[in-house]
């Protein structure tokens, strides 16, 4: 948090120590005139047991006081705020190695079901754009804000099968998003590339158009899972997808199960489609100060209380 006036801090201090003081000199005195004219039975019924309303209500007055000197401050915080006018290309890994069952019941399958999470996680307006890439990249679903029909597409995802391109799906996504403010790719894959464009220069030239990368690894290293129709194993490259990630400016996530994996696309869906931004903070603590003042003495009045 910044203070465009730093210098009204002071007021946070001074002003509900200013009011503690008068309020406890009033007190003070309201006791030695009890004390002076009453009579015995209503000294006896003051000091009996009661709540201290006079320092309920003082504190309530200084804790106003003190948000209106932050307010005079001018704060200002920086906080993640939905992009409007937002684009993310989601891309789904189909090769054979997403046939493994080392997530339930399949990598591919529980790919394809948390794909809908991230879908509804998305801020509405956002557009989003599905991509299919095994040996080569395809577009599954053009850039749109229809919900329904993005998420119908992805019953037209092609069963695992062939190599894996996660470079050529990487400069694919990018063509496919529209130029709108904020952008972003959201790649879910095992990692290990095996044909087409260089993964890694792919995101260094998508991170120079102002496109974050964010990457979740699904499955485990050293799996024990053989790819059908081949002998080798179903792996994890998991320092290819945190480069690119962090080439790209997002995020990487391994997701080991299905439920981790529905939890990282729901963050992701967030992230790649917030930013942060300067907002100030003056006027909510002023009317916050404000109604905190009106609210007690609304209750001070009906206790019988209000002076």
């Amino acid at each position: 948090m910044t203070f465009a006036h730093p210098g009204w801090l002071a007021a946070a201090v001074v002003l509900p120590a200013l009011a503690a003081i008068v309020l406890f000199a009033a007190g003070r005195r309201r006791s030695i005139e009890t004390l002076a004219y009453s009579n015995l039975d209503f000294l006896v019924a003051a000091t009996a047991a009661r709540v201290p309303w006079e320092r309920v209500f003082g504190t309530i007055v200084a804790a106003a006081l003190a948000l209106v000197g932050l307010a005079l401050a001018g704060p200002r915080a920086s906080l993640p705020v939905p992009v409007r006018d937002g684009a993310v290309a989601l891309c789904i890994d189909t090769s054979g190695s997403m046939s493994a069952a080392d997530v339930f019941p399949t990598r591919a399958q529980a790919a394809q079901t948390a794909a809908l999470t991230f879908i509804d996680a998305l801020p509405a307006g956002t557009q989003v754009a599905i991509l299919a890439f095994a040996s080569s990249a395809a577009i599954v679903f053009p850039a749109g804000d229809d919900r329904a029909a993005a998420s119908d597409a992805l019953t037209q995802l092609p069963a695992p099968n062939g190599g894996t391109a996660i470079g050529d799906c990487l400069v694919l996504a990018a063509r496919a998003l529209p130029p709108v403010h904020r952008r972003a790719i959201v790649l879910v894959t095992d990692g290990v590339n095996t044909s087409g464009n260089d993964p890694i220069e792919a995101a260094r030239r998508i991170s120079a158009a102002h496109i974050a990368i964010y990457t979740i690894g699904i499955g485990t290293a050293h799996s024990g899972q053989l790819i059908p129709g081949t002998s080798e194993e179903a792996d994890l490259d998991e320092d290819t997808l945190r480069t690119i990630a962090d080439l790209g400016g997002g995020a990487y996530a391994r997701a080991g199960d299905a439920a981790a994996l529905r939890s990282h696309l729901r963050d992701f869906a967030r992230s790649a489609t917030f930013e942060r931004r300067p907002v100030e903070l003056a006027f909510p603590l002023a009317l916050a100060a404000a109604c905190i003042v009106i609210a007690s003495g609304g209750v001070a009045y009906a206790l019988g209380r209000f002076p």
